[in-house]
């Protein structure tokens, strides 16, 4: 098991960046794979990207391709997602989230950190 305190959420304008933070205390953090979800008032939580135990695998959603980058740093214990060219769709609370096996599936993921909200204006 893993404990998860995400940060680096905030307000936001239209096409501006963020780069959240995910620290995880735990030896065995470097076996876990990663990922970021996100859920918006009144959705269900959803994929946002995921990377697996060495890092060497990426997986995004479609919606955040080519504007979102995870990645890990097992001897800092941290993942990150930075993000960038954000819209008021974006708006939401982000969680990380570990596995013990690489999958995008929400449910396979055991643990999570309380979240960080997103929120950007337009």
């Amino acid at each position: 098991q893993v404990q998860l305190v995400e940060s680096g959420g905030g307000l936001v304008q239209a096409g501006g960046s963020l780069r959240l933070s995910c620290a995880a205390s735990g030896r065995t953090f470097s076996s876990y794979a990663m990922a970021w979800f996100r859920q918006a008032p009144g959705k269900e939580r959803e994929f946002v990207a995921g990377i697996n135990w060495s890092g060497d695998i990426t997986d995004y959603a479609d919606s955040v391709k080519g504007r979102f980058t995870i990645a890990r740093d097992n001897a800092k214990n941290t993942v990150h997602l930075q993000t960038s060219s954000l819209n008021p769709g974006a708006t939401a609370v982000y969680y990380c989230a570990a596995s013990q096996v690489w999958t995008t599936w929400r449910n396979d993921y055991s643990d999570w950190g309380q979240g960080t909200q997103v929120t950007v204006s337009s």
